[in-house]
């Protein structure tokens, strides 16, 4: 079976399927990445929540930053809401982003 979270017209939020839940790339709200990175992973909180299952069962995580400079900054986010007892594997790479605007993009996938 799959569930499909928040559903719009080009995507999902979130999809389960066989026990696993991948998020779409998640973008925030905020004038720095700092502030985006923030509001990104309170919304991931949610979808993950929505799946029936927490940050402390997380399997991977992709994240783009829209400028590789600011990766210490997401990182300072990253790192206060991560549970360090449940690390996921992770990659970050610099990206173009889909509007200017936007600074930072996640993605993860957990265990339901």
């Amino acid at each position: 079976m799959i569930k499909r979270i928040k559903p719009g017209k080009r995507f999902c939020g979130a999809v389960v399927v066989n026990g696993i839940v991948t998020t779409a790339g998640v973008t925030g709200d905020g004038a720095d990445t700092t502030a985006q990175t923030r509001d990104i992973l309170a919304q991931i909180d949610g979808l993950l929540a929505e799946a029936g299952t927490t940050k402390a069962k997380l399997i991977s995580a992709n994240i783009w930053l829209r400028d590789i400079a600011h990766f210490s900054q997401m990182n300072e986010v990253w790192d206060q809401w991560v549970d360090k007892d449940n690390l996921p594997v992770r990659a970050t790479v610099e990206a173009r982003l889909a509007a200017p605007e936007l600074l930072v993009e996640i993605q993860v996938t957990a265990l339901v």
